[in-house]
């Protein structure tokens, strides 16, 4: 294959040509590098140092002529910038955190380093996190010289989906065979689904928060963004592991190879259906795009089987106030003192304090801060926080007593296709876009999403796989299965 072409290839194939010699790492670095530059367009890219990318490749180089190269060498990978990282700058999409220079890599960043990747560097999110447009950064994109939202290479003219939009942008464009992202209540999924990519969220805990910038720390979670389910797999069992010495959240339980269940037959698997996922305000091209990958489930030998999720439009109240209390306790540390952005000449402390946050935070940062010092104040805790606590706790009952009759849960990410930048100025519409995504991260499970079809305009489809905890296995399974038997993961867009 020519180098020209080595976009096109899956991370094992291209992990296998660099370790076989047909390619090297440093020629697969170049490659991209001029991919991610000529399509500064999208704005997916905050950070890029060629220098310190062709080095890192070149020592997989070396590595691989040693015979002490890991498993994923020469692999090229963005990070989405609320992992902190030694050689790239960290600003969470943020003024408040502009130029910032992280001492050390983030857990994450440093497992799939010591396995071969190649950083291609730090890619846009919504600032902070907080987003499902990708509308929200407030640092000017590589090749800009003014903050920009991520486009999406399906449509330029929409959004790639949030958080975590200039991972799934990047990767959909074929800048970078894979990225990483974060999911607090939809943040992998959403974006995977309206790009055409795979993305999933591991069960809470699986992969280590240490070093990735806080949002919300109950509900924040690592995961893999990539064309398909067998890249995720490879990227996952890199990613997860225990770091319960610097992550207090981190599960102890040994890392897993999530490969190993890749091709299991799903003959008699049951995939439960819950009907609050289907009702109204689910957009009949989303809708019929599930169906139809739901049928190709049953021509695999799997099972439909209906199941309830009675509190499923109850996760939206109880993951806004919930999520925006935890991110005022976070985010409370960035107050001009310490770090990040502090104001010029203030008159007095209290100014500092005011001037830094509100110079530094964005409109929609600001929102989830006030928001949450409401609702853990005195006389609104118990109506409000306490309240949303106990529903996130009857929602986890909900999936358990439907994990009593199904194996896993399927059905849409979100209620349509992307939809046009600018279209949800209003919050709260952008916060009903989660419905289907917040349920499985109030209870800490497993979820994913993987393209299906397409629908309007020839936009994708994503289809969402829930399962038990510790299930990612499972996840990975069902969709390999579907991906082997269709091509809905393969299309790029048209002009890439």
């Amino acid at each position: 294959m020519s180098t020209q072409d080595l976009h096109h290839l899956s991370i094992a194939a291209l992990a296998a040509q660099i370790r076989n010699h047909q390619t090297s790492a440093t020629e697969v670095a170049q490659h991209f590098l001029a991919r991610a530059k000529a399509r500064q367009a999208l704005g997916a890219f905050l950070a890029v140092d060629e220098g310190v990318t062709l080095a890192q490749a070149k020592a997989q180089d070396a590595a691989i002529a040693a015979g002490t190269a890991g498993p994923l060498a020469g692999v090229p990978i963005g990070h989405k910038d609320v992992f902190v990282t030694r050689d790239f700058p960290t600003t969470a999409s943020s003024r408040m955190l502009a130029g910032y220079r992280s001492p050390f890599d983030a857990t994450v960043v440093t497992r799939l380093a010591e396995a071969g990747c190649v950083t291609l560097g730090k890619l846009s999110c919504d600032e902070f996190a907080m987003g499902n447009g990708n509308e929200s950064a407030a640092i000017a994109p590589v090749g800009m010289d003014a903050p920009a939202p991520v486009r999406n290479p399906w449509d330029p003219g929409r959004v790639p989906g949030g958080s975590s939009g200039g991972s799934a942008a990047a990767v959909a464009a074929r800048m970078v065979a894979a990225a990483t992202g974060t999911d607090t209540g939809g943040s992998i999924r959403q974006p995977a689904s309206f790009c055409g990519i795979t993305g999933i969220k591991p069960t809470y805990g699986r992969a280590s928060r240490y070093g990735m910038i806080a949002y919300a720390s109950s509900l924040d979670q690592a995961g893999p963004m990539a064309r398909s389910a067998q890249d995720c797999a490879l990227l996952l069992s890199v990613m997860c592991g225990p770091d319960v010495q610097r992550d207090s959240t981190s599960l102890d339980i040994p890392a897993e190879n999530f490969t190993r269940q890749l091709d299991a037959d799903i003959e008699g698997l049951r995939i439960g259906v819950p009907a609050e996922f289907f009702a109204d305000g689910l957009a009949d091209d989303v809708r019929s795009a599930v169906d139809a990958a739901l049928k190709e489930y049953e021509k695999l030998g799997a099972k439909l089987v209906p199941v309830q999720l009675p509190r499923t439009q109850l996760s939206v109240p109880a993951y806004y106030i919930i999520s925006p209390a935890e991110a005022s306790s976070n985010l409370s540390r960035f107050d001009g003192v310490r770090y990040g952005h502090r104001t010029a000449h203030p008159a007095d402390l209290q100014e500092l304090y005011k001037k830094s946050r509100s110079e530094g935070f964005g409109d929609e940062v600001q929102r989830r801060i006030m928001i949450g010092a409401y609702v853990l104040s005195e006389g609104y805790y118990d109506a409000y926080y306490l309240q949303a606590q106990k529903i996130r706790r009857l929602i986890a009952n909900d999936f358990q007593a439907a994990f009593q009759q199904c194996d896993v849960i399927a059905g849409p990410v979100a209620p349509s296709v992307a939809w046009q930048l600018g279209d949800k100025a209003d919050p709260l519409s952008s916060y009903l876009a989660d419905v289907f995504t917040l349920p499985a991260s109030l209870a800490g499970l497993p979820a994913m999403s993987l393209p299906v079809g397409t629908g309007a305009g020839g936009l994708p489809v994503g289809l969402q796989l829930i399962g038990n905890y510790l299930q990612e296995a499972r996840l990975l399974n069902l969709a390999h299965r579907f991906q082997q038997a269709t091509d809905f993961h393969l299309p790029s867009p048209s002009d890439i």
